[in-house]
């Protein structure tokens, strides 16, 4: 083995150990005040930008210009009303304390200077504000009340791009030092003092983003600096530490689930910061969606794709039995997960016909988005032609998950036989089905889901290009029928390392580990837990941005007194 680098000679100010989008923001804002900056990812350069490059790129913004114009009428007191709604903070005093403070710093954030921020970086928007997350309940409770996910034209690599080229420059001027394949196993302290990383080099690799790579050692490192920086991602692609912390109010943890994340998000940078002194809050808080399928074309193992929905598609546990309000498609992704788990299942359905997929269904993901990544305003117009997206399309032709019939036996039958359980009964479906059938025949209806499809097709956006109009799923002309097998699918990690408003990592007693920061998904997006319990999405690479700025200036300041 081959000892290389060790040794307090070589001076940095800051290691960041991540160079996902938290780690390239932070290290950015520090180069920027002239300071050095040491950045390692056990990762290929390939990964730079981590898991936000996958991202589809969605911003929480509160009272933007694209919400004006759309007609949106939002506001600072009622983002954080819904925040609050959604979050459920119920451990105020002690792991919520510092997240809470995040959440509201954040939701200040969002309504203020962020956009000009990122506008002044070259990041622009998609004209049409998504609504995700819409809730079901009253006012104060979960969800979003208007919509507020704002798309970056060029998705996630869009997004990652203005602080890669911030870190490239910087690079040229040598002030960040960027290291790929150097593993952290420990942070060094001296004196209750984070003073430094000592790891492994691992073997030079040509994976390209989002494979696994190579855990061969060729030699080992030890770097000194000033404070160290952790922005090292959360356990989405651990399904051991996943089912670790299962929450025990969700019951059992899932058998068989599905990787939103690539390998690598190991969640191993974790254990270590405690080890160093860091503590570690809201274990049992994570964001599994709901809504995953099989990548007919898969870049790392059990990859996975989310289905973005939009409200049209009926909702079937794996029994065939329609879940209750408001467990519908983009409302709650936590509470469709608890009543997905109460089934005994780890797995549902959704039937929905050729012309709600046309309209309703959409990819997360910078890949599964080519238009809007490749920011082709030609492509973009396409999406109102008639026929699914050629994503979406390519799913229903080569997908594992999808089932397509011109009947409803045809479709059972297919269903039943592509699980193997036999746990659907045609009868039962049938019925269900032709009940909410009956109820589209006036525009006045019981049936919540069908209220919920037409309200939504009040909001502009959603009438033109997100829902469709409201149609009999057992009409022939709307066919043919469509069943998707909906998977759980592992994404983000809610906890994290507690932190204050610097992106200081606290010990067990509150007070502040000296010279250890955190940003990012490891940090729980801040405090340890910004969310809460359930997100509103568009925050989490806005976790990313806010969090990596925060800590970034906030150390640089530190440094400099």
């Amino acid at each position: 083995m081959i000892l290389t680098n060790r040794g307090r000679s070589l001076n940095y100010d800051v290691i960041v150990v991540g160079a996902g989008l938290a780690g390239l923001v932070a290290a950015s804002e520090l180069a920027d005040t002239g300071k050095k900056v040491l950045l390692l990812d056990q990762e290929p350069e390939a990964s730079l930008g981590g898991q936000a490059w996958w991202s589809f790129g969605g911003l929480f913004l509160v009272d933007s210009p694209e919400q004006r114009r759309m007609g949106i009428k939002d506001s600072r007191e009622l983002a954080w009303q819904d925040w609050l709604g959604a979050a459920g903070f119920d451990r105020e005093e002690d792991e919520d304390y510092w997240g809470k403070k995040w959440a509201k710093a954040y939701v200040d954030f969002a309504s203020g200077e962020k956009r000009k921020w990122l506008y002044n970086m070259g990041v622009r928007f998609f004209p049409v504000v998504g609504w995700a997350e819409r809730g079901g309940y009253l006012a104060e409770g979960h969800g979003n009340s208007v919509p507020r996910f704002h798309i970056v034209w060029g998705t996630g690599p869009g997004l990652v791009k203005p602080f890669e080229d911030r870190v490239r420059k910087a690079m040229a001027n040598g002030l960040v030092d960027y290291r790929p394949r150097h593993r952290v196993n420990q942070l060094l302290t001296e004196k209750g003092a984070v003073i430094g990383a000592r790891g492994e080099i691992l073997v030079p690799s040509s994976a390209a983003r989002g494979e696994a790579s190579s855990r061969d050692v060729v030699g080992e490192f030890e770097f000194h600096a000033k404070a160290v920086m952790v922005t090292s991602g959360g356990i989405g692609g651990s399904h051991e530490l996943i089912r670790k912390n299962w929450p025990a109010r969700l019951g059992v943890a899932p058998k068989n689930m599905i990787s939103g994340v690539p390998e690598h998000v190991d969640g191993r940078m974790l254990a270590i910061t405690e080890k160093a002194g860091g503590r570690i809050v809201n274990r049992d808080r994570m964001w599994h969606y709901t809504e995953g399928i099989k990548n007919w074309d898969p870049v790392w193992p059990m990859h996975g794709i989310r289905i973005l929905p939009g409200p049209s598609s009926l909702w079937l546990d794996a029994t065939g039995k329609r879940f209750p309000a408001p467990n519908f498609p983009g409302f709650d992704t936590l509470g469709t997960l608890d009543a997905i788990m109460k089934t005994g299942y780890d797995y549902s359905w959704f039937i929905l016909t050729q012309k709600i997929i046309e309209k309703e269904f959409a990819l997360s993901g910078s890949e599964q988005n080519p238009d809007l990544t490749g920011k082709s305003i030609k492509k973009v117009l396409a999406r109102v032609l008639p026929g699914p997206t050629a994503p979406v399309k390519a799913f229903m032709d080569k997908g594992e998950d999808f089932v397509i019939a011109n009947t409803l036996p045809e479709l059972v039958a297919g269903m039943n036989k592509l699980t193997g359980d036999n746990l659907l009964n045609l009868d039962d479906i049938e019925r269900q089905i032709l009940a909410r059938d009956r109820e589209i025949d006036n525009k006045f209806t019981k049936d919540l889901q069908i209220t919920a499809m037409r309200g939504a097709r009040n909001y502009l956006g959603d009438k033109l290009i997100r829902v469709a109009s409201p149609h009999k799923i057992l009409d022939a002309k709307m066919g043919p029928l469509i069943a998707v097998r909906l998977n759980i699918v592992s994404r983000k990690t809610l906890g994290g390392l507690q932190t204050d408003l610097s992106g200081r990592v606290l010990d067990s007693s509150g007070n502040p580990v000296l010279g250890l920061y955190a940003a990012g998904e490891v940090s729980g997006f801040g405090g340890g837990g910004i969310h809460g319990y359930r997100s509103l999405e568009g925050t989490f690479v806005g976790g990313c941005l806010f969090t990596g700025r925060q800590a970034g200036r906030a150390l640089a300041k530190e440094l400099e007194s």
